[in-house]
Parts: C-alpha cells; structure tokens; sequence
C-alpha cells in the first residue's frame, strides 16, 4: 500500500523556477508565479527558498561552484573505487544545508498562451506539434544557451520558419514552427511558456578531506511531472540561512524554508539518481574529525543518528532508528528511518522536505543519508546506503 502512495513532490525540488514568456516582450513582466532566479520571495536581498525533498508516501522528497586549486590535482575515482578500497575511505560527514541554483540544458515547455492575432486567438506552438514538459535543445541547428535566446531568435525571425529540435520521453523530435506577428504589441510570438532554470535547498551528506568534493540530497533532483533527472548545464551552490520550519503531520509533509546568503561558494558538477556531488571552494565547518565509511553489509537494524540544520542554524544530533534493511536496493530507497528523537519530532514531526542528505551515523560509521519522508508518516522515511551514493560519484579532475 505503501509504494502506491509514492509521490514526487517536485522529485527533490520544490523549485523555485526562472521562466521567461516567449509569448510577451522579454523585458515583460513575467507570469506572477514566476519571476526570477529566486523566486517566492518576500525578501528582496535574501529570498526565500523552498526545500529539494522527495515525497514519497509512503514516502515525501525531501532534495558546485568552481573550485581554483592551487596545483593539479585529482580526486579519488571512487565509482572505479572496489568495495575494500571504499571500506577504508574517510569523509567529513555533512548535515548543514546548502542552495543549488542551475541551469539546465536546453528549455523546458511549461505552459502555452494564446496570440491575439486581429480579434482571433491563435497558438503557434499547439498546431506545430509543441508538447508541454518537450526540452528545445536547438533552433535551426544552434544550440540553445537559455530562454532569453530564444525570445531573441522568435523576435528576430522576420516571419520565417524556425527548426526547432526537441527532447520528449526520451527521444528527439524536430517541430517547424512559425512565429505569428502580433500587431498589438509589434513583435513576433509563438504562444509558449519556457524555463531555463531552477533552485532550492538540501542537506551536504559528506565531504572528501582536502579536496572540497561533496555530496548531498541522496537523490536525484527530478522534473516534477516526468521524474526524469534534470539535465543541467552549470549550477552554483550557496550558503543557506534556515528561517523557518514547517511542521510534517499526516498527509501533509513539511519543509525548511530559508535565503540564500550572496555570492557562491561552490560549483554544482552532477546530477544522479543517488544525489548530487560537486566541490567547495573552502570546506565547511564539520562537526567532527573525519568518519569511516560504512558498506551497506554494516548497516544494522537499531539505533543510529542523523546530523542536521533546523531554524536554530546549528547543525545538531537526532536519534533514529533502522529497519527493513534491503542489502540489494541500488537506489534511493534502501532501509527505513524512523525518527525516535523527542527533540527532533517535536520540532519538525519528524522528517520534512529540506532534510534530504542528512548523514546517518551508526556504530561510528558513515553509513547513508535520509533520503524521503512518508506522506501519512512524518516520523518515517527512507534511507540510501552512503556506497550507493559513493558508486555514483564520478572522477573529479581539476587543474
């Protein structure tokens, strides 16, 4: 019953999306609910940023910069890593929060809105073939850089045909559209909503000694309507400063809410279905000497603990508990986590969207990360083995 309650909640991200109207000038004001980088803000310097969790209903989603090192250097291919060789590695564990803001290949279609074309209502886009959630990777052949450039491309077509390649369930489609004039406003248009761009916030689950690597939300971050990985181009992480906690109660998850402090302070490089890795500039501060790993033939049905932020900003210790150990799980979903701490419960309810990557400690080991929370249970969500996440962290090469 559980897994038929499984939802994705933005699967690990809550976005806060940037959009840019194809449709309208582009120094238009935007859609409402749509206006920025960093969106659903009420604070104009430190907006407010939602949290990248996983519902998952059984189970809720919860959810880097470029790093100038001072000689060449490369960090461990921990994916070639054999499991005696991860058994000796050592990691900082994490559990304070970082903001993700991305870029991501292509544009995304998220919405359509009719031309006045002399007192009719006409959508290019639609009778060209135009789906929503279809990525346009290419205009005429050129690779497509962000939703600006392709307001540029409508605006400056004269009328002409444009060859647009696009990515849908997988597969590429080409579609020919052709841009309508609208006198009214004395430009081009298609009639398509696109976004270039997303952001939230997540848990850093560890970090490699000396080289600034981490790794953190123990899940991918998804598109919300297809659950497919994200395809991004770049992506800078923040500072994050936690405001607030929404409280989980049955059937309704919470979340951290939060801004993001200026400026970046690292570089987002992956995204996988295990979580998302990249590198600090500075290591942050940790709130112990590095930690073993745990192999998944470590982790034990018992007590265990968590390390994370709430709206204290302190990262602080909460006991859990784990069970329903599946040692052969290659994903996200590998135990369940059971939140025992009083301290914890009653400050949150349990697990809330935010906490995604939330290291979890048993028997001195770096074990795994909290990866969802269950919708009817906010007491209750599931855990990732640490060597799922460690297996899917590619070779990081800088010089």
């Amino acid at each position: 019953m559980r897994n038929k309650c499984v939802w994705k909640l933005l699967c690990c991200l809550l976005l806060m999306t940037a959009a840019t109207l194809a449709c309208v000038p582009a120094a238009a004001p935007q859609r409402a609910d749509v206006k920025d980088d960093m969106l659903m803000w009420n604070l104009p310097a430190r907006p407010a940023f939602r949290a990248m969790t996983e519902p998952d209903s059984g189970a809720v989603v919860p959810t880097a910069r470029t790093v100038n090192l001072a000689s060449p250097t490369l960090l461990p291919d921990i994916a070639a890593m054999t499991p005696q060789e991860l058994d000796g590695l050592m990691l900082y564990p994490g559990g304070m929060p970082f903001g993700v803001k991305f870029m991501t290949e292509g544009v995304t279609v998220v919405g359509f809105c009719d031309v006045d074309l002399n007192g009719s209502k006409v959508n290019p886009a639609t009778a060209a073939g135009l789906k929503l959630r279809d990525v346009i990777l290419k205009v005429n052949g050129e690779p497509l850089a962000g939703a600006s450039q392709l307001t540029e491309k409508i605006e400056n077509c004269n009328g002409q045909e444009l060859i647009l390649l696009c990515r849908r369930n997988r597969e590429e489609v080409e579609i020919r559209l052709t841009p309508v004039y609208s006198p009214a406003e004395s430009r081009y248009k298609t009639g398509i909503w696109v976004r270039d761009s997303g952001a939230g916030i997540g848990t850093v689950t560890f970090i490699l000694p000396d080289t600034g690597a981490f790794a953190g939300l123990g899940h991918g971050i998804c598109d919300a309507d297809t659950g497919e990985l994200i395809a991004m181009r770049r992506g800078t992480v923040a500072d994050v400063t936690i405001s607030s906690v929404v409280k989980g109660a049955a059937g309704t998850p919470g979340e951290l809410k939060g801004y993001f402090n200026p400026g970046k302070v690292g570089s987002l490089l992956g995204n996988t279905a295990c979580g998302v890795w990249g590198v600090f500039s500075e290591i942050p501060e940790c709130s112990s000497e590095p930690l073993p790993v745990g192999l998944r033939g470590d982790v034990q049905e018992g007590d265990a603990y968590i390390l994370c932020t709430l709206d204290s900003n302190k990262m602080e210790k909460y006991d859990i508990q784990i069970t329903n150990i599946n040692r052969d799980a290659t994903g996200s979903k590998c135990f369940t986590v059971k939140v025992t701490d009083p301290d914890l419960l009653a400050a949150s309810g349990g697990i809330v969207q935010g906490m995604s990557g939330s290291p979890i400690i048993q028997d001195g080991k770096l074990v795994g990360a909290v990866t969802h929370v269950l919708i009817n249970d906010p007491a209750v969500g599931y855990g990732i083995f640490l060597e799922n996440m460690l297996v899917n962290m590619p070779i990081l090469a800088r010089s």
